[in-house]
């Protein structure tokens, strides 16, 4: 009878040198190579140096930022030694991934598991990288354990790096002893990346962003965020969880703050969850043994059924273009080894169906030299990695709009209005071009006007939270049942008579604004980007004064509330920053709520008489004694 070898044992009798270890590779085979920062780096230099001994064989990886070019070697037309296949969802578009399309399998992270396990596409060897074994005969996956674990628990042979400098990581990362065939022991540095640079414009997304997430919310980040633009986010922020692909040096400095405390996740609370890690030397040490990660496979952390269990799953994910559509392009780039984007769908798919959940897309208005718009009219010759039907709120550094539930028209005018202004017209006229806009849209000087994001407030009224902001061109409809929705004294008060229709040009007027000249301020409760318009304050310019007219309107269940007095003192202010002499309002002489509202101004009031009206005038330069 047979007995069982010690693990030890069969560790010390299958150690090997790399050399040894890769001459196992027989021809025709499909070799694994470990993801990301992963990577067993001897390994992999070991089987380029050998690549002319070997006939027709496959690697397959994620695609990567690759240390040793094994691409450059399947790109040497007389060769049959070597064919890559990587696993990539993006569109390909930097240079260096075009000039290697055909080697790209597109997938989603969440399937690829299932591939190796099912043997669909069987895994005949694996090389991966692992920490020392434990007392046990433990080894961890450490910085990578994604698609690895799986491709390890399937392939024919299995050859590992032995590397102390690997972290041992918590959760579902380790293979045994007894699971490997081969062992290569050799230390080296893992790969690691510096942080990205900060931009102005992620700056100014971020403070969108902030505005957007609440305290206890859990969070997934790409890799293309960058640190200045994370910390701004969410240095204010509570209680936040974390369900990710990648942990991230960012990621690590908002859990030394306890920004990060992962209490109210719903599911997996008090533990950061992901599958990989890409950062620095020093994440890597906070990853050692520290019992608040746990690593989990692909086919776990991107199962958009398991992202949907975190209650406020906020997914936080980086485009490269979007369309007047919603349709979004996406590539990764070499700081962050490519493979971010292949997991991006799977997240968003589960922020949809997650309690309070949000799919964010951030995107830069504008290349980085300005030149070229990141919102186009129509994506048409590049990969879409988040069809059109999957988005929901997109962020520039022009404003936030949620894109989910609306109509072509209405997604259209979201998007131009969040470009950078100098192209917007551009945009604007190629959009009713193809039909996306209606022939009746004209194009009104506000196009170019820049949100006010200072002017935004949120206030709790009577245990209500309100939002006070100025109008977006997204909002013309919900200003028009707006006026549908006040009472028939109201109408009155506000348009001076009886009014029953509020036509689309009418609205278009009171939402298209431009935000110095013209500005519409409203109150809204509900969800961003459904909320209903509560109140409506505005001022239209008139130039030969340099005064502007102001007219409020207030629905009646939130009368009495200081709506107006909070609309007309951020309108005050708006006008006087820039550059406006003062106010004036027509109202008639029973309206004694409009007269004693203006007279909340800390300036003072003038009153005349026109006809059967009352017009009450407020200069800037005259404050009250």
């Amino acid at each position: 009878m047979a007995t069982a070898k010690y693990w030890a044992d069969k560790y010390v009798e299958n150690k090997r040198t790399a050399d040894e270890a890769i001459s196992l590779i027989k021809p025709g085979k499909r070799v694994f190579i470990g993801s990301s920062c992963g990577e067993p780096q001897h390994l992999v230099r070991i089987l380029s140096e050998n690549s002319g001994n070997f006939t027709d064989i496959e690697i397959v990886r994620l695609l990567t930022l690759e240390t040793t070019p094994l691409t450059l070697i399947a790109n040497k037309t007389k060769t049959h030694n070597l064919n890559i296949r990587s696993f990539y969802l993006g569109s390909a578009k930097a240079r260096g991934l075009a000039r290697n399309i055909r080697f790209i399998t597109p997938i989603n992270l969440s399937a690829i598991p299932r591939l190796f396990k099912s043997r669909l596409l069987p895994i005949h060897v694996a090389l991966i990288q692992v920490s020392p074994p434990d007392d046990f005969g433990w080894m961890s996956l450490g910085v990578s354990v994604d698609i690895t674990q799986a491709a390890a628990s399937s392939a024919d042979l299995v050859i590992a790096q032995v590397n102390p400098k690997m972290p041992r990581v918590l959760g579902r990362s380790f293979v045994h002893v007894n699971d490997v065939d081969i062992f290569v022991e050799h230390e080296e540095e893992l790969l690691t990346i510096g942080d990205l640079p900060d931009l102005e414009s992620a700056n100014k997304i971020a403070g969108h962003i902030a505005r957007l997430v609440s305290d206890g919310s859990t969070i997934q980040m790409s890799l293309g965020v960058t640190p200045g633009a994370v910390l701004l986010a969410f240095s204010d922020k509570n209680d936040l969880g974390i369900h990710t692909q990648y942990l991230t040096d960012s990621i690590m400095h908002l859990f030394s703050k306890g920004v990060i405390t992962n209490r109210k996740k719903g599911f997996n609370e008090g533990k950061m969850v992901a599958s990989s890690a890409i950062g620095s030397r020093n994440l890597y040490d906070f990853m050692h043994d520290n019992p608040a990660i746990e690593f989990h496979p692909s086919d776990y952390v991107n199962d958009p059924g398991v992202v949907a269990r975190h209650k406020r799953m906020i997914t936080l994910n980086v485009a490269m273009t979007m369309d007047l559509t919603g349709q979004i392009a996406a590539d990764a780039l070499p700081y962050n080894h490519f493979s971010g984007v292949t997991g991006m769908l799977d997240f968003i798919r589960g922020a949809a169906q997650a309690e309070g959940g949000k799919s964010i897309i951030m995107i830069p208005s504008a290349s980085t030299d300005g030149k070229k718009s990141k919102i186009v009219p129509l994506l048409t010759d590049t990969a879409i990695v988040v069809p059109r039907g999957d988005a929901q709120y997109v962020v520039s550094e022009y404003g936030a709009v949620n894109l989910f539930g609306k109509s072509i028209q209405e997604r259209a005018t979201a998007m131009i209005s969040i470009a950078h202004p100098k192209f917007r017209e551009e945009l604007f006229h190629n959009a009713k071009r193809m039909g996306l806009l209606g022939e009746e849209r004209t194009l009104k000087e506000s196009i170019q006007g820049v949100y006010p994001i200072k002017l935004e407030e949120t206030i709790i009224l009577d245990n209500e939270t309100v939002t006070v902001r100025p109008a977006k061109p997204v909002d013309e409809r919900r200003i028009q049942e707006h006026f549908y929705n006040l009472d028939k004294n109201d109408v009155a008060s506000r348009f001076f008579h009886e009014k029953t229709r509020f036509v689309q040009d009418e609205m278009q007027g009171v939402s298209q604004i431009d935000y110095i000249k013209d500005l519409t301020v409203i109150a809204l409760v509900g969800e961003f980007g459904f909320g209903k318009v509560i109140a409506v304050g505005e001022y239209l310019l008139d130039p030969a004064r340099n005064m502007a007219e102001v007219a409020f309107s207030v629905i009646k269940e939130y009368q009495g509330k200081r709506l107006g007095k909070i609309l007309l003192k951020k309108l005050s202010e708006a006008a006087r920053e820039n550059g406006l002499l003062g106010l004036f309002a027509y109202t008639s002489p029973g309206n004694q709520g409009m007269i004693k509202l203006f007279q909340t101004l800390p300036y003072k009031i003038r009153t005349n008489f026109e006809d059967d009206m009352i017009v009450l005038i407020c200069r800037f330069d005259e404050p009250k004694t």
